[in-house]
């Protein structure tokens, strides 16, 4: 019984994969992954598949992903050490999140819903002093993470780093880096076991994406690599220059995977949530391309100008020293970070930023590591049997680059101009959730797929179903709960407070003749009219709600919910938000911004 189980997947997300009256799935053990025990219960990691075979679940494509990354990148490695039996992907998240007071999480409709604040105006101060990423951790926060970090070791999960974030009240924790799937069940538990831990402390976790308008929101950075079984990382820089044409082999082959498979590995980080944070001055543009730095940056310029004699040189870590006896010459790495760009060259590894923090990261992972090995694989076919390697190899990277060298980008990813620059390349921009999730239907990314088992066409094409059915069920939930705070509760607190100022002019005619009520007429002619907008907009917001949920086709709901939907809510949050500027707080139902962000002691 625990290798194998039946649960009822009749009412699972299956995409039209079966009649929702056949109620019948397996889960199966995976045993790469450890057991562990949660609230006295044995949880075993499994997989989910359907009585007719086909994947539910996220972590059986992940699987078979490992498995042709594996295969594909061993064969190149041998190339360069004969001993390399396998190739392992190895990933260390970054878990961003917000911790709001429970008392003040309750008192939040919004919150406790959806996990983001549908209504709220900004609070005088936010984050516009940049002063809390560096700030001391707040003594209750500290009290939180250190029982996280207890319940974590606990379970095995390798809890290393702890910081705040830069916007109030959000904070991050990090891992040792780990073997793919592994580290990506740990993070699954991670975040099940913070909403525990925050209780005991009377904190609420936010993993939505973007809670709190106006200020930050919260990724799950995504550092990814390949070693092998005889210690070595591939995306290292070596000692020798076959050991960087290795490098520069592998760097290549991930640079060409991001160019051809760009629209898929958006579609792998695009949902509802996060397509609040991405394009933002807080997280990369919608646009993917590759920050490779100055170090590989002068590597490409060599191989294009080198002949096939010479060496691929690079050069080690540079010291500073910043003038005071009391500090120690300072190393300083050969290529710097840029916060702006989706997918990242950091060192001996790659940092994809664009996964939002509530995500699971198989689907990023799952399209990756397939899309790398689908790379690797025609590398090795390309080179096979050629006189000499190495030549052949840096030919192959050479018209790797002069091919796809046009998805490297080294400078600001948030300016305008590289909007207009990367469609000059040609580079897809898919700017919402549903034009993203086109990509799961494209040919030649079904194509990807089952050249190496890891989905069929018949479970893209559900997940292509599910995802858009998924994307207008969180934006419907959104509307009505948005609609149901503003009619029951923000509405009639408008409508009260202006029957008090109504009533404090009276009482001050009544009291004195001739005083001036200029300032209650201000404030009732300007709260009447975001009052009226209120209303008005709720209408608004009720009606399209209505006929967009009435369509019976998932792909046209879904854009309806992005195209006509979204932009009734936020006509709605704009009249609520002016209004709250207004009204008295003893007379306003939600707790505020400046609670709930700067209320942590």
């Amino acid at each position: 019984p625990l290798v194998q189980q039946e649960p009822d997947a009749s009412s699972f997300p299956n995409g039209g994969i079966r009649n929702t009256f056949e109620a019948r799935g397996y889960s199966a053990w995976d045993i790469s992954s450890p057991v562990f025990i949660l609230n006295k219960t044995l949880c075993i990691p499994t997989i989910f598949i359907s009585y007719t075979g086909e994947s539910l679940d996220f972590k059986t494509p992940l699987l078979r992903a490992l498995n042709a990354v594996d295969k594909a990148a061993a064969g190149v490695a041998r190339y360069f050490d004969k001993d390399v039996k396998h190739v392992q992907s190895y990933l260390g998240w970054e878990q961003e999140y917000f911790l709001v007071d429970e008392a003040l999480y309750a008192a939040r409709p919004d919150l406790v819903m959806t996990g983001r604040t549908l209504m709220g105006h900004e609070s005088a101060k936010n984050q516009q002093l940049e002063d809390h990423y560096f700030g001391a951790i707040p003594s209750r926060v500290e009290a939180f993470m250190l029982d996280l970090e207890i319940e974590c070791h606990k379970l095995g999960i390798p809890a290393h780093t702890r910081h705040n974030e830069v916007a109030p009240n959000q904070f991050e924790l990090a891992p040792i880096f780990e073997e793919t799937n592994l580290a990506n069940d740990h993070n699954l538990l991670l975040m099940s076991i913070m909403s525990e831990v925050a209780k005991r402390h009377n904190f609420r976790v936010l993993l939505h994406e973007k809670p709190f308008n106006g200020i930050n929101g919260s990724g799950k950075h995504n550092n990814w690599s390949l070693g092998t079984d005889t210690g070595t990382l591939l995306f290292a820089p070596g000692k020798t220059p076959r050991e960087n044409l290795r490098f520069i082999t592998f760097v290549a082959n991930v640079m060409a995977a991001v160019y051809r498979h760009n629209a898929l590995l958006k579609a792998s980080i695009s949902s509802a949530t996060n397509a609040h944070r991405l394009g933002a001055n807080e997280a990369p543009p919608a646009i993917i391309s590759i920050f490779t730095g100055s170090m590989i940056s002068k590597i490409f310029d060599q191989l294009e100008k080198s002949t096939e004699d010479e060496l691929i040189e690079l050069s080690g870590k540079e010291g500073i020293t910043v003038g005071v006896s009391q500090i120690p010459e300072i190393m300083i790495d050969n290529t710097d970070r840029n916060r702006t760009s989706p997918f990242a060259f950091t060192g001996n590894k790659f940092e994809f930023r664009m996964p939002g923090s509530a995500e699971n990261l198989s689907d990023a992972n799952t399209i990756l590591n397939t899309a790398v090995a689908k790379e690797l694989k025609q590398f090795v076919a390309d080179v096979e049997g050629a006189a000499d390697f190495e030549c052949a190899a840096a030919a192959w990277v050479k018209k790797t680059l002069n091919d796809h060298r046009r998805v490297i980008f080294n400078g600001n990813g948030y300016s305008e101009a590289w909007e207009a620059e990367a469609a000059r390349r040609g580079l897809p921009n898919r700017k919402c959730t549903p034009d993203a999730m086109v990509a799961l239907k494209e040919e030649k990314n079904i194509s990807l797929m089952e050249e190496f088992g890891v989905l069929t066409k018949t479970e893209m094409l559900s997940r292509y179903e599910v995802e858009m059915e998924h994307y207008s069920k969180i934006i419907n939930i959104e509307a009505r709960t948005m609609l149901k705070i503003a009619s029951k509760q923000l509405i009639p607190a408008a409508t009260s407070y202006m029957g008090e100022v109504a009533s404090t002019a009276a009482a001050k005619i009544a009291a004195v003749e001739g005083i001036s009520t200029k300032s209650e007429a201000k404030l009732l002619t300007a709260l009447s009219k975001y009052t009226d907008e209120m209303s008005d907009a709720t209408d608004a917001l009720k009606a399209v709600t209505d006929k967009v949920s009435a369509l019976d086709d998932e792909t046209a709901k879904a854009h309806a919910f992005h195209d006509e939907v979204l932009p009734a809510m936020d006509t709605l949050r704009a009249a609520a938000d002016a209004a709250e500027e207004l009204v008295d707080e003893d007379y306003w139902p939600l707790p505020c911004y400046s609670r709930m962000l700067f209320y942590t002691e």
